[in-house]
């Protein structure tokens, strides 16, 4: 379970690098990474909240 929180927190890490990217900036490109870690993170979320139900 450690290592999922690790994994959403860094997957946050990315995506607010890509969000704040594309509002600063008005990068389209990290518009679009963004939104596919918001993606990966919404997975990642569900494996936790399995995970912490069972333990």
């Amino acid at each position: 379970m450690k290592e999922l929180v690790e994994k959403v927190a860094a997957l946050y890490a990315d995506f607010s690098k890509d969000a704040n990217a594309q509002i600063e900036n008005g990068n389209k490109a990290a518009g679009t990474r963004a939104r596919k870690v918001s993606l990966e993170i919404e997975k990642a979320m569900k494996e936790f909240r399995k995970a912490s139900l069972e333990a």
